[in-house]
């Protein structure tokens, strides 16, 4: 089947690593669906995999990709949850969790194979493009937003980094629930769309906001992260699943922190049954996925250069 997957690791340039080409279908396997991929979604992570992080060169080559929607064998369009081993269903209980193409082959490909409990239902209301935009990035902002951050119905809420995946969810969902929402962003066009899609403003980095915030969604890292602990409220929470710019800053305002009884916290992913959540919070309220790009799974290369260089605003989406 064809595939996009790495066949060597380069942490200076990962995409030398990237190969379009043919690989194994799935074999069968006791506890495990096979799911024929109608859509699937880019991550940082997939660029991330071809550096190294979380990928060994021993697990080469591995069909990269996270993110996926399709039909199973009965015929039913499904949603994958991309973090297997969180139950043990299908691996084993002493098995520790990871996520797709860290140690099994991932979705870039015509079919992918996952334990059956990771398989759910795709609501009706969403497309397969979607839907497969909402397992990794969307996933990440709800549970930022509405396990980890705190915040209520009319709390304030910045979100650094508009134009990323999970960024971009942050915003369209926090809108939806009724949060405040602020941006940053060093491009003009996205703090405009930023807008568009319901953040009240969107500042350059570093900019000084109207008021202070109840909580920051932090994915930038090292470039922003003064700024996001000087924008909190005494006793606001920076919730953080990511650091593009790096993960050490040249201020990391320990003072303010402590004085000021800030919290931080670390998100990851989220459970799969946030993701049933978030599936039907899609599907009740009309939000959707913002979709930057489809492309076919042969120009995934395009996706990646996009992802890499930061030109994009949402999810970038191939098709088989």
């Amino acid at each position: 089947m064809f595939a996009a997957y790495a066949a060597r690791i380069d942490r200076d340039h990962p995409l030398d690593g990237l190969v379009l080409g043919e690989r194994p279908a799935p074999a069968a396997r006791d506890g495990w669906t096979t799911v024929t991929v109608k859509a699937a979604s880019l991550n940082h992570h997939d660029l991330w995999s071809l550096r190294g992080v979380g990928l060994s060169a021993g697990k080469l080559p591995m069909i990269l990709g996270c993110d996926a929607a399709g039909i199973d064998p009965d015929g039913n369009e499904v949603v994958l949850h991309s973090v297997i081993g969180q139950s043990g269903h299908g691996v084993g209980p002493a098995e520790p969790r990871s996520l797709l193409t860290e140690h099994y082959q991932g979705t870039f490909a015509e079919q992918v194979s996952v334990p059956t409990w990771n398989v759910l239902r795709k609501p009706k209301e969403l497309s397969f493009a979607e839907a497969a935009c909402l397992p990794t990035a969307w996933l990440t902002a709800y549970r930022m937003l509405f396990t980890n951050a705190g915040v209520r119905p009319g709390d304030t809420v910045l979100v650094q980094g508009a134009g990323g995946g999970v960024a971009t969810a942050a915003i369209v969902l926090g809108k939806a629930a009724g949060l405040r929402m602020y941006a940053t962003s060093r491009d003009a066009a996205k703090r405009a769309r930023a807008v568009e899609l319901g953040a009240e403003e969107a500042y350059e980095p570093g900019a000084r906001l109207p008021r202070r915030v109840d909580a920051v969604i932090e994915t930038v890292g090292a470039a922003t992260w003064s700024h996001s602990v000087k924008c909190l409220r005494p006793g606001g929470t920076l919730v953080i699943s990511g650091a593009t710019s790096g993960d050490r800053p040249a201020h990391a305002e320990l003072t303010r922190i402590f004085f000021l009884e800030l919290k931080v916290v670390g998100s990851t992913m989220g459970s799969k049954d946030e993701l049933e959540d978030l599936l039907s919070f899609c599907a009740a309220t009309g939000v959707r996925p913002v979709i930057d790009e489809v492309l076919p799974l042969d120009r995934a290369r395009e996706g990646f250069e996009r992802m890499a260089a930061g030109d994009l605003f949402g999810k970038i989406v191939l098709t088989p």
